[in-house]
Order: structure tokens, then sequence, then C-alpha cells
């Protein structure tokens, strides 16, 4: 598949079959990540694969956000049963598809180099992995969300310092076929300048 087909088709697939997905491929989903252009040869970028019971990981995440924000927002303190239903329910977020890579990235301290570029070459690298894995033949779809950046989750993964969780890429194969999309043209969105 080349380049041009990839990117216009590949879409996010919410739906994706629990069948397990090859070491091979999950190792050029994460080779295309890493070659993302980035200022001063950074790298700014961390991941996590998990599957199996590795899902876990991020599943304590979800469920430990959930439970934090439902405390803050209660006149009262949730009941043991209540944070018990919670947790489950937010844990099996990390169950909807077989392999969840997490995306962190992890800003240089160089100063030439802007926090908000590290974010950008983070970005690319999703786009990367997305579209390698839409040219292997599977399905992802970026989940982000207010869980995503809260503390808590920062915490799950160890994160410090000005390390952030961008998002966490679902993968596998796609148990839907995805709809075609339509874009508006380029040429409403763009100036020519030439003088």
């Amino acid at each position: 598949m080349d380049v041009k087909e990839a990117i216009r088709e590949r879409r996010s697939i919410g739906k994706l079959k629990q069948d397990p997905i090859e070491q091979a491929l999950i190792e050029e989903i994460l080779e295309a990540a890493v070659w993302a252009p980035n200022h001063a040869h950074t790298e700014p970028w961390r991941f996590w694969v998990m599957s199996g019971e590795g899902r876990k990981l991020l599943g304590r995440g979800y469920a430990e956000v959930a439970i934090a924000e439902a405390k803050a927002g209660a006149d009262a303190a949730l009941s043991e049963e209540e944070e018990d239903q919670l947790r489950s329910s937010n844990e099996k977020k990390a169950f909807r598809a077989p392999l969840v890579i997490a995306v962190a990235v992890s800003p240089s301290e160089k100063p030439v180099v802007p926090v908000i570029e590290e974010y950008a070459a983070v970005h690319c690298a999703v786009q990367n992995m997305m579209l390698t894995a839409h040219a292997l033949g599977l399905g992802t779809i970026w989940r982000t969300g207010d869980p995503t950046y809260h503390p808590k989750m920062q915490e799950n993964f160890g994160l410090s310092g000005k390390e952030e969780m961008v998002g966490f890429i679902y993968v596998g194969y796609p148990e839907v076929i995805p709809t075609k999309a339509a874009r508006v043209p380029f040429a409403l969105k763009t100036q020519w300048v030439t003088e």
C-alpha cells in the first residue's frame, strides 16, 4: 500500500476483534513511530505495549481516575460497593482491543526545542503508527480525553516532570469495515502567497 492510499483510507475503528497480533507486526508499528520528525533529534516519545493481562495497567489507570473524580465531585464519600462498581466498569475500557499502546511525551531539556514541538513530534509518531497498522491490515483508534491527562493516569504510568500521556492506541483486526470519509477540499482552507 502506498503512503497516499494509506493516508486516504485509514479510519479510526472502535470495534476490534480480540485476535492476538503477531509480535513482528507490533514491532513494525513501533519502528515506524521512531522515524517521526523531531526537532534536534530529541526523540521525545515513550511507549507501553499492553496485551493480555498487561492491559490491566491501563485499566487500573482508568479506574483510579474515575474514583478520584467521583470522590472530588461527591458530597459524600463513595461506599465500598460504589467504588468497586466504578473500578470494575472503568477497568474494562482497557480490554476493548487485544493490544493497546500507550504513548507519552518526554520533553527534552534542550532550550532550543520548545515543548510544543516535542508534542508535535510525538503526535507525528502516533500518525506513523496508525498508518503503518492500517497498511498491515490492522485497525486502530487513538483514544484520549480527560482521563488521559489526569494526574492519576500520569502517576499510574510512572510519568514525572514535564512528561505527559498523549493517548492510547487501541490496535486489532477490524470487526467492521470502516465507512468512506470525505474532507473539505484543501483549496477552501489554503491561501497561496507568491509575493
